[in-house]
């Protein structure tokens, strides 16, 4: 069992910047991906970024790409996401997932990330 705590979310105006980490603890040894989530209000949960432990290959949703940076520390155990340059529509409640064998099934409380415009 992984057990996921996000940090970082808060308020910020357009333009600016906030960075979140994800701390994972427990069975981190037998997953093969970290990831970064958000929901927005009336909206479907969709994958921000994603980084995977074999390759260091990275993943950006069209919507984030050139503002967002996802990484992790050299333990794999914390993922971290760089969010630049946010919108209001990147508001949203931001869940950190870590991927295993049947797919990403372990996730985070999630942490409320508000851009004002």
């Amino acid at each position: 069992q992984v057990q996921l705590v996000e940090s970082g979310g808060g308020l910020v105006q357009a333009g600016g910047s906030l960075r979140l980490a994800c701390a994972a603890s427990g069975r981190t040894f037998s997953t093969y991906a970290m990831g970064w989530f958000r929901q927005a209000p009336g909206k479907e949960r969709e994958l921000v970024a994603d980084i995977t432990w074999r390759g260091g290959s990275k993943y950006y949703a069209d919507s984030v790409k050139g503002r967002f940076t996802i990484s992790s520390d050299n333990a794999k155990t914390t993922v971290y996401l760089q969010m630049n340059s946010l919108k209001p529509d990147d508001t949203g409640i931001y869940y950190c997932a870590i991927r295993g064998g049947s797919g990403y099934d372990s996730w985070g409380q999630g942490t409320q990330v508000t851009v004002s415009s």
